[in-house]
């Protein structure tokens, strides 16, 4: 079983080969591109393959100031690459 650690997005990630991960968006990548990634523990390389890009569940931040009027509600979505693990070499 190959095991490695890669690093996207500002988060470590511990995978091994054909596993299926949501991380955060890469700009420029589509579905069916190659990634390539380096294992922060050793010299191996791993190459995934993009499946397809999602949407996490709205996050609602609501922000109330007693006594003022004041009233505000934003909301926002989360995009993630669901991404495939292809071989640890």
């Amino acid at each position: 079983m190959n095991i490695a650690i890669i690093q996207t997005g500002g988060k470590q990630y511990k995978v091994c080969e054909g596993q299926e991960l949501l991380v955060e968006r890469i700009l420029g990548k589509k579905e069916k591109d190659k990634l390539q990634f380096d294992d922060i523990l050793s010299n191996k390389k791993v190459i995934a393959n993009v499946l397809k890009e999602e949407k996490s569940d709205k996050i609602h931040i609501i922000k109330f100031k007693n006594k003022t009027r004041y009233r505000r509600k934003i909301g926002h979505r989360q995009k993630y690459l669901r991404i495939k693990i292809e071989t640890i070499k």
